[in-house]
């Protein structure tokens, strides 16, 4: 919930946008190549993400590591209310396919760490109400090499068709939300959240989805984006903004707590507000009906 509490989402079109497909560029000299030559992007809502056998446990456990390593995000674990139904292992935070019962249960899963103690673990239902409360973009990786016929008109919701089979380790490069960033009379300006999974980092699938986002914002109905919290030490989310044309609105001192790097502690960190907007200064001046 936002600090203006729950924010309906209105004026979005009522069904799923089309797939897009994005090629990726060639590598920077000294970053490794990328394994798939384009991206194959996916609308979709929670309703569509639960048919999709893994999805939302998967998505759930990426977010759950980030949200726990403490550096990206503002979020934090809930604190421990109930033991978790494998109590001695990490299955419900490491091998991607999560418990599988699908259902996102509104306990706190408790953990246990190698000397029995229990950490704070981000929840299943916490995640859906944050990420999936609205929009969500899916980057599934493919090849010409690879894959039957890259060039084939794509339906809607044929993301089990871009995936080939093939797990959502193996495939989904990265995802992000979409969602008003105010209610009511400022709900024209939305905000993202992005992610990328951490084997499919330092490909430049970052870049790609950002320039996807200019595409899906506006499809989506929105005229503008603000990005609240850019924390200064995610320097390669900042140079992809700026690259992007987005402008800093905005400089937060320490705006977050966050974990060092080296795991010595954490530390305060700054934090930039990004703003674009999605339509010319025309469009801007025209009446509002």
């Amino acid at each position: 919930m936002s600090a203006y509490g729950t924010i309906t989402v209105t004026g979005r079109p009522t069904n799923l946008l089309p797939p897009t497909t994005w090629e990726l560029p060639e590598p920077v000299p000294g970053k490794p190549a990328a394994p798939f030559r384009r991206l194959v992007l996916h609308h979709l809502r929670l309703d569509n993400a639960r048919a999709l056998p893994g999805l939302l446990e998967y998505t759930h456990q990426v977010f759950a590591a980030e949200i726990e390593a403490g550096r990206t995000y503002p979020q934090e674990g809930e604190a421990a209310l109930a033991p978790s139904r494998d109590s001695d292992s990490d299955a419900d935070a490491g091998d991607g396919d999560g418990d599988g019962d699908g259902d996102g249960d509104d306990v706190t899963t408790t953990i246990l760490t190698s000397d029995a103690e229990p950490r704070r673990y981000y929840t299943r239902a916490a995640f859906e109400a944050y990420f999936w409360t609205a929009d969500v973009v899916v980057a599934i990786g493919t090849s010409a090499d690879a894959d039957e016929d890259p060039d084939r008109p794509l339906a809607v919701g044929d993301v089990q068709a871009a995936r080939a089979g093939r797990s959502w380790e193996d495939v989904l490069v990265g995802f992000y939300y979409v969602k008003p960033n105010y209610p009511g009379r400022s709900s024209h300006i939305c905000n993202a959240g992005f992610l990328i999974p951490p084997p499919h980092r330092q490909f430049g699938y970052g870049k790609t989805l950002g320039k996807s986002y200019l595409h899906y914002g506006p499809s989506l109905g929105y005229k503008a984006s603000v990005f609240n919290l850019v924390y200064t030490n995610n320097t390669g989310s900042m140079r992809i903004w700026d690259s992007l044309g987005f402008i800093r609105a905005g400089l937060i001192p320490r705006a977050g707590r966050l974990r060092r790097a080296d795991g010595s502690g954490e530390e305060w960190v700054d934090s930039v507000i990004y703003y674009r907007s999605f339509v010319d200064e025309e469009e801007w001046a025209r009446p509002i009906e």
